[in-house]
């Protein structure tokens, strides 16, 4: 059972429905949307995602996994191995088996407690048919080496095409583990879905860098997506004091922390040799200062045209979405801020089957936002 377990639980008889809060409009540059407050009463949402009948799955960090549906919070979910709650650790991503509706199967990821300290995991259960508990659960990978902060765990989840899962684990707090290659921390990951290590991994053999490696030299990502247009993979990354990065991850692939940085340690001192080196990739967008993102999203749905392909990043730190054009290449270009701190600071987003965008807050008493077109019935 899950540590938060023997934690206070906030209280469960909350009605959750978007008509108790007014729906609040912003004006962006190429549309009007609304805001609506679709559940609240979470406690440091981290991740969500939308099961086929339309209901929410959402992990709280402490340890939590519970179900969206008809309006109401459920009870935990039973079933959860241990969770290491700790500073920034605990119950992390949530991400459906590409064949769901059949198999029932979801994976996460989460801080664990094991030898003698705490390391980021990637967990596989079977939702149950009552919605009740996991069944069938297996931890599928752990990380090598643990550390003892409470810092940098990461961590998303996304599927590639050919069904392969990719997690990001960030660099545990220690920029000195960026750059071992037999170290998992600061990388992206690609495993099978039992855990294995598939044969065309850039580093399969293991002779120059752990097996389950795919890039390294990323200080923390807890964005990853792939993107529908191109199949790429795209992450978004916290930086020290400044750049908090974008990079689009290929396999075998050095993305430089802690060698290069567009950014300063928070002492204000320099990090590495500086915002460049041979052998090492720069990042395709940077922020300095820093947002500090939380998650990110290519928008691809019927609801927004005007924003079809764009990538979409939640901070943390000023509590806005960052939307960011790109032009026929691919190439990033201007970016738009929106929601400028009216929700606090934001975490998860998606793009839900409507095209509406969810959007999680990393709050004591957090809340999911469901952002719409303005005038739209829904």
């Amino acid at each position: 059972m899950s540590t938060i377990l023997k934690l206070a639980l906030p209280t469960l008889a909350l009605i959750l429905t978007a008509g108790m809060t007014r729906a609040e409009e912003f004006a962006t540059e190429k549309v009007r949307i609304k805001v609506d407050v679709v559940a609240s009463g979470l406690e440091y949402p981290w991740a969500v995602e939308v099961l086929p009948d339309g209901a929410y799955i959402v992990t709280e960090r402490p340890g939590r996994l519970r179900i969206i549906r008809d309006g109401k919070l459920s009870e935990p979910i039973t079933g959860l191995p241990e969770i290491a709650v700790t500073g920034q650790g605990g119950l992390l991503d949530v991400a459906l088996s590409p064949d769901f509706a059949r198999d029932r199967t979801i994976f996460l990821t989460a801080a664990l407690s094991y030898d003698g300290g705490a390391g980021t995991g990637v967990i596989r259960a079977r939702l149950s048919e009552d919605e009740h508990s996991l069944t069938e659960v297996k931890t599928i990978f752990r990380m090598k080496k643990i550390g003892t902060t409470g810092r940098h765990f990461g961590s998303r989840i996304a599927f590639g095409t050919d069904g392969t899962l990719y997690f990001a684990i960030g660099d545990r707090g220690d920029m000195k583990r960026g750059q071992d290659f037999f170290d998992h921390a600061a990388s992206i990951m690609r495993v099978n879905t039992d855990g294995s290590v598939p044969k065309d991994n850039p580093f399969a053999d293991g002779t120059k860098a752990l097996p389950e490696i795919f890039s390294k030299g990323h200080r923390n990502a807890q964005g990853l997506v792939f993107d529908p247009a191109t199949s790429g993979m795209i992450t978004a990354e916290h930086g020290a004091q400044g750049g908090d990065e974008i990079n689009l991850p290929k396999a075998g692939l050095n993305y430089g922390w802690a060698q290069i940085t567009y950014g300063k340690n928070y002492n204000g001192r320099k990090i590495g040799v500086g915002v460049s080196a041979p052998g090492l990739e720069q990042p395709a967008h940077y922020w300095d200062p820093s947002i500090a993102p939380g998650a990110l999203v290519v928008y691809d749905g019927k609801m927004f045209p005007e924003w079809q392909d764009d990538v979409f990043v939640t901070s943390l730190k000023f509590g806005l979405i960052s939307r960011l054009d790109r032009d026929a290449s691919g190439k990033f270009g201007r970016e738009e801020r929106f929601i400028d701190s009216e929700f606090g600071r934001l975490r998860d987003i998606i793009v839900a089957p409507d095209g509406a965008l969810l959007v999680t807050t990393d709050d004591p008493e957090g809340q999911i936002l469901r952002i719409s077109r303005a005038g739209d019935p829904s």
